[in-house]
């Protein structure tokens, strides 16, 4: 039998070539941009096997275009909204993702951005570089202080719980939010469960750490964020989509909010007009996972799940077990 075919969307770190090197004939997409319609529709003819990023649409006519010997999508990346499961499910392709390796690293990026925007940390890089410092004075970017304070999670696993270790370093006071309660965490953490209106309303930091669904969306909007303090700070590192973003830039501008850091997106690689203009947000460029270790270890994961599913053996990390149940 011949290698298998196999068609990845961008270059990845190595182990997920080393990995796949060996029994599949591997194509990359090789420019270090984000694939375009046409060329992934090209790209994906004929393949066993696809590995594509969290910024891919895969649907049905991508499924399509491969053919009915497509036989495992693999992304690289814990969320799959972007992959019409359902219709893959239908046609009897495995679906797999990355999940949990990526806690502590998004868990620490979550914890930098909360820091850049109360201690003005980007303010003041811009304001040293710009050759403004004339000596120290007493009202120079005046911020927040984090010890003490009280922290709102919104989405209590892997991550939110990651943060919220992290918390008690700063013997802060945590409050969550999740689908159901989590009794362990709690005890373990110091943790308090509160509706969401009540913990928008108590916190003076609110990160959020939610998939994003029908019910996450828009999840906090302008009547969410006139719930919050006005000297709060909103933390997103979960999906872009979860924020409406218009009326985040709003409440920033109005002084409804002192300040949020961002690494995620509404219209990912856009943003909403205004946003970049505010001096009081922290825009990173969806780097949650951006560590070598993690990086990595995402690479392996995806790449061992593709060539586990293309041999007939169950991915680890199986988005939808009823392909794998109809299979045996």
């Amino acid at each position: 039998m011949g290698k298998w075919k196999v068609f990845v969307t961008r270059r990845l770190p190595a182990p997920a070539e080393e990995i796949l090197a060996a029994q599949c004939d591997v194509v990359f997409f090789e420019e270090d941009r984000p694939i375009g319609r046409e060329e992934l529709l090209q790209g994906v003819r004929g393949v066993d096997g696809l590995i594509s990023l969290l910024s891919d649409p895969i649907d049905g006519e991508v499924m399509e275009a491969a053919g009915p010997q497509l036989r495992v999508i693999a992304n690289y990346a814990v969320g799959y909204n972007n992959i019409d499961v359902a219709e893959a499910t239908r046609r009897g392709i495995l679906v797999t993702n990355t999940p949990g390796v990526l806690t502590e690293a998004t868990a620490d990026l979550a914890w930098a951005l909360l820091m850049s925007v109360a201690r003005r940390v980007v303010e003041g890089d811009a304001f040293m570089r710009s050759g403004q410092f004339n000596g120290w004075s007493p009202t120079l970017l005046l911020g927040e202080e984090i010890s003490g304070k009280t922290l709102g999670i919104v989405g209590f696993g892997r991550i939110g719980q990651a943060v919220a270790r992290r918390a008690q370093g700063f013997n802060m006071r945590v409050l969550y939010f999740s689908r159901r309660r989590h009794p362990e965490a709690e005890a373990a953490l110091g943790a308090e469960y509160r509706e969401l209106d009540q913990l928008l309303a108590e916190s003076d930091v609110v990160s959020l750490h939610v998939p994003l669904t029908d019910q996450t969306h828009h999840l906090i909007g302008r009547r969410e964020l006139e719930l919050m303090k006005p000297n709060a700070i909103l933390i997103n590192v979960a999906r872009g989509p979860v924020v409406d973003e218009a009326a985040l830039v709003e409440a920033l501008k109005g002084g409804r909010l002192a300040g949020a850091g961002l690494d995620v997106y509404e219209a990912e690689p856009e943003m909403a007009p205004g946003l970049a203009e505010l001096s009081n947000v922290v825009l990173l460029p969806h780097v949650g996972s951006a560590t070598h270790e993690t990086r990595a270890k995402m690479a392996e994961m995806v790449a061992t799940d593709l060539l586990d599913g293309l041999q007939g053996r169950r991915p680890a990390h199986l988005v939808n077990p009823e392909v794998w149940e109809t299979k045996g």
